[in-house]
Order: C-alpha cells, then structure tokens, then sequence
C-alpha cells in the first residue's frame, strides 16, 4: 500500500519566523545576536535544534536524494509495522516534537494509538521528514545492532525481511528502496509458496478424498451387485406369484359373475316383496292413524270429563270450607281448653293428690304436642314472632345469637313436619350480612314504620281461607287478631318447649 507524500516543507515551514526571514531575504545572518541566543532550559523546552543532526548514528537522510521522487509501494505487512513502530516511539517523544494532530493519539496505549491513529501516522511519516527523522532515532535506537546494520546500508540475512523494509523506510539509508523491494519480494514468495504450499494440501486433501470416495464406491458396487442378485431372485417369485394370482383372479372373477347374477335376481325378488311390504305397511299405518285417532278423541272426552269432575270437587271442597269457616266466624269459637272428660272427671270422680300432677291431656296453647298436631294438618303454615319467642326462651342471649338460635330450631321443625315456617323480626334492630335461612324457613324483618305485628297479621289475611295457619306470639293482641281470620294463635312457651325437646 502506498502512502501518498505531499510536497515537501520549505524551510520557512519548519523553522518558524526564522525560517520565513531566511526564505525572504538569503542573506540574512543565520547567527543568533546576543540577545537573541537561546538559554539552555529555553533549549531544552524548544527541543532539538532541527538543523542541528538529532542522532549522527542514524544520521539526517545519508543519501542526498533518499526523499527524491514518489513514496514506494508499501506492501501491507511493512506497513503495518512501520505504523507499530511510530506507534511505539510516539509514547516516547516530547509533546512539542509530535505534529498537532498526532498529540491526541499519543495520549492513547501502543495497540491503540496503530489501530485508530494508524492513517494519521502514515501521512506524517510520509509528509514530515523532520517527524520521520524523530521516530527513526528512537526506533533505530530501539532496534540495537539490527538497526545500526539497517543505517549502515546493510542487509543481514537471518533478519525478518519486514522488520529490515520498516527500519529502512524509517532511517531511510542510501539504498532503502532496495530494501523495502526485497522485502516486498520477500514477501510476496512467502505468500506464493504459502497460496502453493495451501494448493498441495488441497490437492492431497482431494485425492485422499477421491481414494476414500473411490473404496466407498467399490464397496457400494458390490453390495449393488449382491442386491441386485437377490433382487432378481425376487422378480422371479414374484412373477410365479403373480401367475398364481392371475389364475386365482380369472377364478375369482367367474365366481364374481355368477354371484352378480344370482344378486341381480335376489335383488328382483327382494324389490318385489319389498313393495308388497310397503303396500301392507301403507295399509297398516292407515289403520294405526284410524286408531289414534279414535284415541286421541277418546283422550279428549276424557280430559274434558276429568276436567268436569275436578271443578264440580273443588268447588265442592271450597264451599265446604267457606261453609266451616263462616260457621266458626258466626260462632265465634275459640279453641276449648276442657274437653267434656274433664268436665265428668271434675264432677263424678277423684283425681289422685299428687305433687306437680298436671292434666292428662297436657294440650293448652303451651303444650308443644299442641304445635306438633297442628303442624301435622295439610299444608301448615307457621308464624312465628321471631323477637316475642326468644325474649320469652333464651333472651339472656345478644340479639344476633337470638335469631340463629331460633332460625335453626324452626329449620329442624320443617325438616321434621314438612311445614311451611315464617319467622318475622322487627325491621328496626335488622342487621346486613345475616348467614342464609335454612331450607323452608322463611325470615322477615317489617319495613320502617311497620310493627311485625301487622305484617303478621298481613301474612295470615294473605292466606286462602280453611288453610291451617299457626301463628306464635304470646302477645294477646296479636293472638286475638289472628283468631278472627282463621289462624290458630299458640303461646310462645310452646314452641320454646318444642325447640328444646329437638
């Protein structure tokens, strides 16, 4: 790769204003005044003089036309290392010997300063001879006796050839174009002999492949020749196989034809007794549609009379018991509490002295066993007036654990009797989130401005009359009001008695 290499610095370009001065007027006294003459810590700041040789061994370009005519063509590993070497010296230099652009770049690491400051380094090495010069002293410096041979326009034979061309380029002595060609030739053999060398491996590599493949292909011909031998045994059973089955299928087919026949004239007798068969299904379904529907009027006349008969019975069963409740109303009856044993026990007899003896019928409006017989009526319907029972049971108990308790009594009373069961609470303690009702018990809280008295009392008049309904309340008011339309009102004990006996 080549470097492309500007024009050369005139003198006024590197020696600053002096050098300017000398270009202007070249006469001028290149002798510093006595004023002007630098002090040696100015020196040292300065750096090294320019004109002045920075290293006699390597010396400034010993062939006078060593920069004469264009840059050579760098072959790429020369480059390369010509631009590790100027990499490495750059860490080395004064800041004030380094071209501006290449101040930044030498902040960097060696490996970095070649990887991205690599073109900026070439086009210095091939615009700046002075920068050039630099990074010859302290590489040449660095090289030890390989770079004095180098400068001293040597060629030492068992020294690498791209090292030899990157010093050369650098130092630049009398001869280093030859160099750098040999190098570059040097190169190029290595890689031809390298590209032959790949070709002979390729080559030993296709051939060892083709013997391989070739063994393979042998090995493959004779198991294709052994299977074709068995193959040709199979063809020929095969054929035999296919004689045997020819022959069975011209039998078969025979056989087929006389079946066909004998097919197509079962077929013709089956046709025949199948439309016989429709004619006569055709006729019996004419007799099952005569018979449904003589049924089905029959059915008709039926439904008709039952439906003649069942109103002429509930009108019968409703006069009845409108009959029984407008004699009761008339009478005004209320439930005995003596039967007419007790009244001959009274006076015709003696009951035995006995502590706590109670009556043997046991049945006023307190005796559950009065509950039990009216809840074993058809269809009753259970009234309960939730808080006058369990203040009366179990009022010792929070209001809540009050109306559990009495819920899941009157829950096993109707799974018991089968019972209709209503229990109503006054609306104003009403709680949210109660736990739900059990199976047949239904609970009622009365809306605001209404007492549970009046919805029990609602609930009774709602009821068709002659349906037994009991309603317990130990309230007289509530027991009085109920009696009038036909409920039978029992004391609160009773059904506290009951529940504790379940």
């Amino acid at each position: 790769m080549s470097v492309p290499v500007p024009p050369e610095r005139r003198p006024s370009e590197e020696a600053g204003p002096r050098g300017a001065e000398l270009a202007a007027n070249p006469d001028v006294d290149l002798a510093p005044t006595p004023q002007a003459r630098p002090t040696p810590d100015a020196t040292r700041e300065a750096g090294p003089d320019p004109t002045s040789d920075p290293n006699p061994e390597a010396g400034s370009d010993p062939d006078p036309e060593a920069d004469a005519g264009p840059e050579p063509m760098l072959p790429e590993p020369v480059r390369q290392r010509i631009i590790t070497l100027a990499a490495g010296a750059l860490g080395v230099l004064a800041a004030d010997e380094l071209p501006a652009v290449l101040r930044r770049v030498a902040k960097f690491a060696p490996n970095r300063r070649a990887r991205l400051g690599g073109p900026a380094i070439a086009t210095q090495l091939a615009s700046d001879p002075l920068f050039r010069q630099r990074v010859a002293t302290r590489v040449v410096a660095d090289a030890g006796e390989l770079g004095a041979a180098v400068v001293g326009g040597a060629r030492p034979a068992a020294a690498d050839p791209v090292e030899v061309a990157a010093l050369a380029y650098l130092a630049r002595p009398k001869g280093w174009r030859d160099l750098i060609e040999a190098a570059g030739e040097t190169v190029r053999a290595e890689a031809d002999s390298a590209a032959v060398a790949e070709l002979v491996r390729e080559a030993e590599q296709r051939a060892a492949r083709a013997e391989h493949d070739r063994a393979v292909a042998k090995v493959e011909a004779e198991k294709l020749r052994d299977e074709l031998a068995r193959v040709r045994e199979e063809l020929g059973a095969l054929r035999e196989e296919v004689r045997v089955l020819a022959k069975s299928l011209r039998h078969a087919q025979a056989k087929e034809r006389k079946a066909t026949e004998m097919l197509a004239t079962e077929k013709g007798r089956a046709a025949r007794a199948a439309a016989d068969h429709e004619a006569e299904l055709r006729r019996l379904r004419a007799k099952l549609a005569e018979a449904e529907a003589v049924a089905g009027n029959a059915r008709q006349a039926a439904k008709e009379a039952r439906s003649v008969d069942d109103a002429r019975l509930w009108l019968l069963l409703e006069t009845i018991g409108q009959a029984a409740v407008g004699l009761r109303r008339e009478l005004a009856l209320d439930p005995a509490d003596r039967l007419p044993a007790d009244f001959v026990a009274d006076t015709a007899a003696q009951r035995p002295e006995a502590a706590g003896t109670a009556r043997a019928r046991a049945l006023d409006n307190d005796d559950p066993a009065r509950l039990d017989q009216l809840l074993a009526l058809p269809k009753a319907h259970l009234v309960v007036d939730g808080y006058n029972v369990t203040k009366r049971g179990f009022g010792e108990m929070s209001l809540e654990q009050q109306r559990n308790r009495l819920v899941g009594g009157l829950g096993s009373i109707t799974a018991q009797t089968g019972a209709e069961v209503t229990v109503v609470f006054d609306g104003a303690e009403r709680v949210h989130g109660l736990p739900p009702a059990p199976r047949g018990v239904r609970v009622l809280f009365s809306k605001k401005g209404e007492t549970a008295d009046e919805l029990i009392r609602r609930l009774v008049r709602a009821e068709p009359a002659g349906r037994p309904i009991v309603v317990v309340s130990s309230d007289r008011e509530v027991a009085d009001g109920v009696r009038r339309h036909g409920a039978y009102p029992l004391g609160a004990d009773a059904l506290v008695r009951r529940l504790s006996r379940s």
